[in-house]
């Protein structure tokens, strides 16, 4: 009879945009109280704040996370903390797509209806694509990803499919989740 080693049994973890943003978010609203002081106070503390946050969620994934808010006012818009406005950065030296860049660009315009999808940033040996939507924009790069704007259920699809299909994101650094599950 063979036994099972507990030790052996590997679970496969997924990684997603989803689940990054949806703990991002609930790692945000655990802070709420002091982000809302400080915001008051000085909203430069509160941005350099979030994105500490947004910093330890990114380290468990091996990846830098940040928190942009284009117009002053965004900031004191609590509720879309985590739901737009997000850059992802991945492999900050990466100047090729680890998948065919037309690829992205079909499946771009395969997921996200009314969109308007181009190459972009190709200079340098460097390649990119940008998919204008209706009230977003999308930036991808081989080294990152940028998310201009809300985004809806079906930008969130599509990002799943980049972090699964073109920068086959994993779990980064074990044990960082408890340094995530405390207040800044």
């Amino acid at each position: 009879m063979n036994s099972i080693n507990i030790g052996e049994i590997f679970q496969v973890v997924v990684v997603s945009f989803s689940s990054i943003t949806s703990e991002l978010r609930m790692e945000l609203v655990s802070n709420m109280p002091q982000i809302r002081i400080l915001t008051k106070n000085s909203p430069a503390m509160a941005f350099t704040t979030i994105n500490e946050i947004a910093s330890k969620i990114g380290k468990k994934y091996g990846i830098s996370i940040s928190l942009n808010f284009p117009q002053r006012e965004k900031i004191e818009d609590f509720e879309s903390y985590g739901t737009e406005n997000i850059g992802i950065v991945f492999q900050r030296n990466s100047k090729k797509f680890s998948i065919a860049r037309d690829l992205i660009k079909l499946k771009a315009a395969e997921m996200l209806d009314e969109s308007q999808v181009q190459d972009a940033y190709m200079y340098e040996g460097k390649e990119g694509v940008r998919v204008i939507l209706k009230n977003s924009r999308l930036d991808i790069l081989p080294s990152s990803l940028h998310v201009w704007g809300k985004f809806d259920e079906n930008v969130t699809e599509f990002c799943n499919w980049l972090l699964v299909n073109c920068y086959q994101l994993k779990p980064g650094v074990e044990g960082a989740l408890s340094e995530t599950n405390s207040k800044v």
